[in-house]
């Protein structure tokens, strides 16, 4: 009996932290437009917002084990790291209209933006590893 109570408060835990987790993204992508926000803060949301919207993951989900390292520490952690660079004052206004977003909509947004920037990060990792090898060959 005492398992099955540890187990539901884990579950309800990780449903908090993950509610947490998807509407601190949308607080960054409110924050991108905040006229107080520094000019880092917005560079790195943009990023972390542009990544985390995207329907494409830079390291695919079917991929065993790795798969979910961005899900479940490389995101949080670019999210944690992005709201720490914020003034309070501005953290606080953008999560106000994250949560009222969030309650009139229901769902995070898509980003075909995103999309696009894991394509080419993608790309680019093709292209090197590709110069790479060519070099490695001929040498």
């Amino acid at each position: 009996m005492a398992h099955r109570k540890i187990g539901m408060g884990i579950g309800s835990t990780l449903k908090i932290w993950a509610k947490r987790v998807k509407r601190d993204g949308v607080t960054l992508w409110f924050a991108g437009k905040h006229p107080k926000t520094p000019w880092y803060a917005k560079a790195l949301g943009l990023f972390v917002v542009a990544y985390a919207l995207s329907p494409i993951d830079l390291i695919p989900d079917f991929i065993p084990v790795l798969g979910y390292v961005d899900d479940v520490l490389l995101l949080p952690g670019l999210i944690w790291l992005t709201l720490r660079l914020l003034p309070p004052d501005v953290l606080a206004d953008c999560r106000g209209q994250a949560d009222a977003w969030m309650q009139a909509k229901g769902a995070k947004p898509r980003s075909m933006a995103g999309a696009v920037l894991v394509v080419a990060l993608w790309l680019a990792a093709g292209a090197a590893c590709g110069c790479g090898c060519g070099r490695w060959v001929e040498g």
